[in-house]
C-alpha cells in the first residue's frame, strides 16, 4: 500500500508530539501519585539499594526481565516503572544527533527519507560546545578537564529535569589510545599517551558524575551521581574502515606486553580512580575473542581485579556481531548467552530482546545470569535518583535551564579552546599580530566561514556560532575574505586566482585550511596524512603572492605531515586549532593577536607521510629493526617525526632547572627476601614490582622539583612535562611521561613545581608477560631542557 508523502509527513508530525508529550515529565519510578508505589520495598529510599534491587527483581516476570536488557528498556506500567534510554552523548558536550539517543532539543532535524521531523516541546535548545577532546587534551590541564565535565554533567542534569532526556547514562569518554594517526576516531581521544588518556579519564569522569577531584567538587557519598559516564571502548579498539578492514570484523592481535602497558591503563585508571559507573565493550574481536563475549576482560579483569562497581555495555549491536560477521557463536543464542555470561549487562541494539528467551529455553543460558546483569543496571538507575520519586526533589534538582549555556559554561569553552591551541611556527615572531599595525587583513580558506567544522563529531547544537572569519574580521577595519576553496577537499572548480589576487592586496593574509568530518570521522580512516593536494597548492601559492609570510591555521583531528609548510619561508606562523568547539572562532582570533598567550602541546606525534607504508591492522606498539617496522607513538617510535608529541611554542620563552632531586640513588633491597631475576642482554637484575609489594613500592617514592621561569614579555599559562628515558632497553619507552602540571606565570615570574615520582610505577617497564620489573640502572628525569639522573641499586 503506497502511502501519500504528505500524509506520512502529517501522521509522523501527530507521532512525534505524542511521544514528545508522553515524555515531557522527567522518566522517574516511585512517583507519588502512584499509591501502590509505598507499598514497594524497591521504593523505599531507608533501605540499602542492594535489597531494593532484589526487592524489584522478585517482583519482575521473566519477559519484563528481558526487557531490560536492552538500550531502550521497555516500562513496566504495572509497577509504575517508565521506559529508559541507556544511550546519551557527552563527548565535549552534551550531544543528539538520532532520535534512538536520550537528549532531545527542540527545532532539532531529524531525516526520516526526504522529510524533515522536529521536536515540537522543550524550552532548553542548545548546550555548551566544548572543544574535541584532543584539542582540550593538547591543555596537558586535569583541572580544567575535570571542570568540563562538570559543567557537562550539570548541563545534563539540568536538560533531563527540564524534561528533555529519557536518561542519564551518557556514553564517554572515548580514552582509546590514538595508536595510528591515521584512525578516524582519534580526534575523540586524549591522544597517544596511555598516562595523558588515564589522566583525562579520571578527571572528566569525576566532573561528569559529580565526585570530587583534586580537593575540587561535592563530597558526596559516590552512590549519589549527577549522571553517570562511560569508559569506551573496553579494549584495543582504534581501526574503523581503512582499506576495507572494518571495526566489525578485525581481529586486533595484542601482546600481553602492549595490552598491560597501552591498551588497557587508561580503563584501568578510569575504573579505579575516576569511579566510572559505566563500561562499554567494543567491536573488534581482541586475539580471536570479541570483548563483549569475554569473561575473563569483562568479569575477571574489569569487575574482580579492578573493583569496577557499574554497568557494561555493548557498543551498538556488538552482540549480534558475536555471531556474525565475527562468527564466534554458532547460534544467535549462543551470542547471546556468551554476552551475559562474560559479564556484559546492556545490549546497545535488540539482540538480546530477541533471543534471550530462546537462550533461556534452550538452557544456554541461566535466568540468575538476567538477575545479575539487571542487578547492575537497577543499581545504577537507582544510583542516579531515579526511583526516589520525582527527581526535582532530590540531589540534584535544582539543575534547570539557567545552567545551561550559561556564561560561565562559555567563558570556559572559549578558555579550553584557548589552552589547546597549539603554535607549531612563528618565524622572526610574525605572531601576535598588533591590531593597530593592520589597515587591512585577508582571511582566505574553506575553513574560514566554518561554524559546524569547529564542534567536530557527537557534537550538540552550540550555544552560539561564530566562524573565524567573524571573529577575526572584528579585530580590524579591514577584512577581506575569499574562500579558495569551496570545501576542504578542493575538488571543485573554484580558480586560486581570486584567493591569489585577494591575497596581494592585503598588510597580512591568514589561511585557514585543513579537514573537517568528510575527511575523518568515525567508519572513516584516512590513508593519507597529506592535506589535499589542491589544498596544498592554494596555501603555498597564496603564500608565494602575500607581502609578508603567511600564518596558517590548521583545524584537524588527526596529525597531518605539514613538512612543506614547515620548511617554507613565505609561511611565517602556523597554529594547529584542532576542532575547537563553539568558542574555536573566537579563540584563534584571540591568539593571533595576542589577548591569549599560546600554551598548547601536541598530545600525539606528527609522522611524515612514509609512516602509511606500515599497515593500521599492525597493533604492534615496539619497532621490530629485522623487519624494518618502526613502532608506534613517541614512546617507541624510531622514525622521522614531523613535530613530537608535546610540541608547542609560545610567545614567551620558559627555563627549566631541577633544583631539589631526592634520593640521587635508589636501593632495592626490601626487608624479605625478594625474587629477582637476572637480564639476560645487561646482566642486571629485574624485581617484579608485584613482588615487591605496595608497601616496599611506596617507601621508595621521592620528590622532584622544577624551577620553571617565564623569560618572555608576556604571561601565559604553560604545561610543564616530566618525562623518563633509561639506557635500559629490552622493550622498555624511549621515553614516556610519568607526569604533568599546568601552571600560570607572569613575565618574568618564577615558580617551582613539585612532582612525586613512584619508582614502582614510572621508572618501571611492562615484561612480555605483562607483569611491571624495576631493572637496576639509571634513569633520566627529563623537563624541557633539564636533565636529572637516578640510579636504581640493588
Amino acid at each position: 500500500m503506497r502511502i501519500d508523502g504528505h500524509l506520512l509527513l502529517l501522521l509522523l508530525h501527530v507521532w512525534v508530539f505524542f511521544d514528545s508529550a508522553f515524555t515531557t515529565l522527567p522518566p522517574h519510578s516511585c512517583h507519588e501519585s502512584v499509591p501502590s508505589s509505598r507499598s514497594y520495598g524497591f521504593c523505599d529510599t531507608s533501605l540499602p539499594i542492594s535489597e531494593r534491587v532484589k526487592d524489584l527483581l522478585s517482583r519482575l516476570t521473566v519477559d519484563e526481565k528481558i526487557s531490560q536488557l536492552v538500550a531502550k528498556s521497555a516500562a513496566i506500567p504495572r509497577l509504575g516503572i517508565p521506559a529508559y534510554n541507556w544511550w546519551s552523548e557527552s563527548l565535549h558536550g552534551v550531544a543528539w544527533r538520532e532520535r534512538k539517543r536520550g537528549i532531545r532539543f527542540p527545532g532539532a532535524e531529524m531525516e526520516y527519507g526526504v522529510y524533515a521531523i522536529q521536536f515540537l516541546n522543550g524550552t532548553i535548545h542548545t548546550a555548551t560546545s566544548f572543544p574535541q577532546v584532543i584539542l582540550t587534551a593538547a591543555s596537558f590541564d586535569t583541572r580544567l578537564w575535570y571542570r568540563i565535565g562538570e559543567a557537562i554533567g550539570t548541563e545534563a542534569r539540568a536538560i533531563y529535569n527540564s524534561g528533555q532526556a529519557t536518561g542519564l547514562t551518557f556514553w564517554a569518554p572515548n580514552i582509546n589510545i590514538f595508536r595510528d594517526p591515521r584512525w578516524g576516531r582519534g580526534q575523540e581521544t586524549p591522544g597517544e599517551d596511555p598516562f595523558v588518556a588515564s589522566r583525562y579519564a579520571v578527571s572528566y569522569v569525576r566532573g561528569l558524575q559529580g565526585d570530587p577531584f583534586e580537593g575540587v567538587g561535592p563530597s558526596d557519598a559516590p552512590e549519589h551521581l549527577r549522571t553517570s559516564a562511560c569508559c569506551k571502548h573496553f579494549t584495543a579498539y582504534d581501526l574503523d574502515n581503512w582499506k576495507n578492514v572494518t571495526r566489525y570484523l578485525f581481529d586486533a592481535k595484542v601482546s600481553l606486553q602492549d595490552l598491560a602497558d597501552t591498551y588497557n591503563p587508561p580503563f584501568k585508571s578510569c575504573v579505579q580512580e575516576g569511579r566510572a559507573s559505566g563500561i562499554m565493550c567494543s567491536y573488534n574481536s581482541v586475539n580471536g575473542v570479541p570483548p563483549c563475549a569475554d569473561y575473563n576482560l569483562l568479569s575477571k579483569t574489569a569487575r574482580q581485579k579492578w573493583g569496577f562497581n557499574g554497568y557494561i555495555v555493548s557498543d551498538c549491536d556488538a552482540v549480534a556481531m558475536i555471531y556474525t560477521p565475527h562468527r564466534y557463536s554458532k547460534t544467535p543464542e549462543e551470542a547471546a548467552a556468551a554476552a551475559l555470561r562474560a559479564g556484559m549487562d546492556v545490549d546497545c541494539g535488540t539482540f538480546l530482546l530477541q533471543h534471550t528467551k530462546s537462550a533461556l529455553q534452550r538452557e544456554k543460558v541461566l535466568e540468575s545470569d538476567i538477575d545479575r546483569a539487571l542487578y547492575n543496571l537497577f543499581s545504577l538507575r537507582m544510583r542516579l535518583g531515579l526511583f526516589n520519586g520525582n527527581p526535582k526533589n532530590q540531589l540534584f534538582g535544582h539543575f534547570g535551564p539557567n545552567q545551561v549555556c550559561s556564561k560561565e559554561h562559555q567563558n570556559l569553552a572559549l578558555k579550553a579552546a584557548q589552552d589547546g591551541i597549539v603554535l607549531l611556527k612563528n618565524s622572526q615572531k610574525l605572531l601576535p599580530l598588533s591590531k593597530t599595525r593592520i589597515t587591512s587583513l585577508a582571511i582566505i580558506g574553506p575553513n574560514a566561514n566554518a561554524t559546524e567544522t569547529l564542534l567536530g563529531n557527537y557534537a550538540g547544537p552550540p550555544c552560539k556560532r561564530v566562524s573565524p572569519l567573524q571573529a577575526l574580521a572584528s579585530y580590524v577595519k579591514n577584512a577581506m575574505y575569499d574562500t579558495g576553496c569551496d570545501t576542504v577537499a578542493c575538488n571543485s572548480s573554484v580558480s586560486i586566482m581570486k584567493a591569489v589576487e585577494v591575497a596581494k592586496a592585503a598588510d597580512y593574509v591568514i589561511l585557514i585550511m585543513g579537514l573537517d568530518q568528510t575527511l575523518e570521522r568515525e567508519e572513516y580512516d584516512r590513508v593519507d596524512l597529506r592535506l589535499p593536494r589542491k589544498q596544498q597548492n592554494l596555501i603555498t601559492h597564496v603564500a608565494k603572492a602575500s607581502k609578508k609570510p603567511v600564518i596558517l591555521v590548521l583545524l584537524s583531528g588527526g596529525p597531518l605531515d605539514i613538512s612543506f609548510a614547515k620548511r617554507d619561508p613565505n609561511i611565517g606562523s602556523i597554529l594547529w586549532a584542532g576542532y575547537p568547539g563553539e568558542a574555536g572562532g573566537i579563540a584563534i582570533a584571540d591568539v593571533i593577536f595576542g589577548k591569549h598567550n599560546p600554551g598548547g602541546r601536541l598530545p600525539v606525534t606528527w609522522y611524515p607521510q612514509q609512516y602509511t607504508k606500515i599497515s593500521m591492522t599492525d597493533m604492534r606498539m615496539r619497532p621490530d629493526p629485522a623487519s624494518g617496522y618502526p613502532g608506534r607513538t613517541y614512546r617507541f617510535y624510531q622514525g622521522r617525526q614531523v613535530y613530537e608529541f608535546g610540541f608547542g611554542l609560545s610567545y614567551s620563552t620558559y627555563s627549566y632547572k631541577f633544583v631539589a632531586v631526592y634520593p640521587k640513588n635508589l636501593f632495592l633491597n626490601p626487608p624479605n627476601i625478594i625474587q629477582a631475576t637476572k637480564n639476560s642482554t645487561s646482566n642486571s637484575t629485574l624485581h617484579y614490582t608485584e613482588v615487591l609489594g605496595v608497601e616496599f613500592c611506596e617507601s621508595l617514592k621521592f620528590s622532584s622539583v622544577v624551577l620553571v621561569q617565564n623569560q618572555g614579555e608576556m604571561a601565559g599559562r604553560h604545561s610543564v612535562l616530566l618525562f623518563v628515558s633509561s639506557m635500559v632497553r629490552q622493550g622498555a619507552p624511549i621515553k614516556q611521561l610519568v607526569a604533568f602540571e599546568s601552571i600560570y606565570l607572569g613575565a618574568g615570574e618564577i615558580a617551582k613545581v613539585k612532582f612525586i615520582v613512584r619508582p614502582c610505577d614510572h621508572l618501571s617497564r611492562t615484561d612480555e608477560n605483562g607483569f611491571k620489573v624495576i631493572e637496576e640502572g639509571t634513569y633520566s628525569l627529563l623537563a624541557g631542557d633539564a636533565e636529572y639522573k637516578v640510579n636504581i641499586l640493588s
